[in-house]
């Protein structure tokens, strides 16, 4: 999976154990603290930051992963588009985390079905960063050619 190396894989692999506990695979994102808080008190209730709950370690790589695969890795698919998007509307520091608890997900499904990643060509490639208005020197530190 591009974004994902062995130290977070082996990472992911220890926290979680056993795959199969959870029932579904969105369960792994509160167990890992990749879920907002909520904050409730008669009639008002607002989100959070991430809850933190879990493994620290874990957390921390699934989100550096996902900062690679938003920043660094060219091959197109349909999370990176969408992280990408996703960065111009609520910013790249929550988008990334968006991104982590995605990839949390899709590990664990690629996991239990023992399949590997596929990029989806049927979504419109984003060629550019300016196309979804962030700043290519911003985000890998050069431009990247046509």
């Amino acid at each position: 999976m591009p974004g994902v190396g062995t130290i977070t894989a082996l990472s992911f692999y220890s926290a979680v154990g056993d795959p199969y506990r959870f029932k579904n695979n969105r369960d792994v994102r509160p167990y890992l603290g990749l879920t907002p808080n909520l904050y409730q008190s008669g009639v008002t209730a607002r989100r959070g930051r991430i809850s933190r709950y879990g493994n620290k370690l874990t957390r921390s790589h699934l989100i550096t992963a996902a900062t690679v695969l938003l920043r660094t890795i060219k091959t197109e698919s349909s999370l990176r588009t969408w992280g990408l998007q996703l960065a111009t509307k609520i910013g790249f520091l929550k988008a990334r985390v968006a991104v982590a608890r995605k990839l949390a997900v899709i590990m664990m499904a690629m996991w239990k079905t023992s399949t590997t990643f596929h990029p989806d060509e049927s979504r419109p490639r984003l060629l550019h960063p300016e196309q979804a208005g962030l700043d290519p020197v911003r985000i890998s530190g050069s431009t990247i050619p046509l």
